[in-house]
């Protein structure tokens, strides 16, 4: 499902190169549940933009589901990112002023992936999947900080992604909220979906089918 070869990112900063990326290599199939094991600063989050589209390689290439993404024009890689890949942040990055089902039917509509007398009643389903039927009408800022990242995981479902990519997606949750979120993306998986965590808490690592550790821009593991 995803496959990067020899991929390598580097920025221009005032105090000169900086290298993010060094020569990744990495193989993942349909449906696996992997997680992304690093320090801050190692490179997780980098990795994570590649594989999502949201940046683009120095050098080597990247293919997610066969698609070969890495000379994509920003406009194909837009409509490809929306339709193939659901992300799911450490701090949740829903839009204030929708409401919960609002943020869930953003998605569909940036992509009109769903018919228009369809999508709500699909945003409303996928609330109910994540335990929030109740709060479909309330605004993020209302919502417990376990209740926004399950809106966020519903919104990263929204489009039937083939990938979900979850950046931190624990870090700011209580343990027992940070189960329950984990949980969810197991689901996910065992479903079809293939899920990436990139995470630095020693817990949920061990919860996953197989880690892959990255330190300093280079996979040791």
């Amino acid at each position: 499902m995803i496959s990067l070869q020899h991929i390598s990112k580097t920025f221009q900063t005032p105090a000169g190169t900086f290298t993010a990326l060094k020569d990744i290599n990495l193989e993942i199939k349909h449906g696996e549940f992997v997680g992304l094991i690093g320090k801050s600063g190692s490179g997780k989050s980098t990795l994570l933009n590649m594989i999502g589209g949201i940046d683009r390689p120095s050098s080597g290439s990247i293919a997610v589901g066969n698609t070969a993404i890495q000379d994509f024009k920003e406009n194909k890689l837009a409509s490809w990112r929306g339709r193939t890949v659901g992300f799911v942040f450490q701090f949740f990055q829903l839009l204030p002023t929708l409401t919960a089902v609002e943020n869930i039917l953003l998605p569909m509509d940036f992509c009109n992936s769903f018919p228009v007398r369809e999508r709500r009643q699909r945003a409303l389903s996928l609330l109910e999947r994540v335990g929030l039927s109740n709060q479909a009408d309330k605004l993020p800022a209302t919502l417990s900080g376990g209740e926004q990242q399950r809106v966020a995981i519903a919104r990263a479902l929204a489009n039937e992604p083939s990938v979900v990519l979850a950046d931190e997606p624990t870090g700011n949750l209580d343990s027992v909220t940070a189960n329950s979120v984990f949980d969810l993306l197991r689901e996910m998986a065992t479903a079809g979906t293939t899920v990436l965590i990139a995470t630095h808490e020693a817990d949920i690592a061990r919860g996953i089918d197989r880690t892959i550790e990255i330190s300093d821009g280079a996979l040791i593991s």
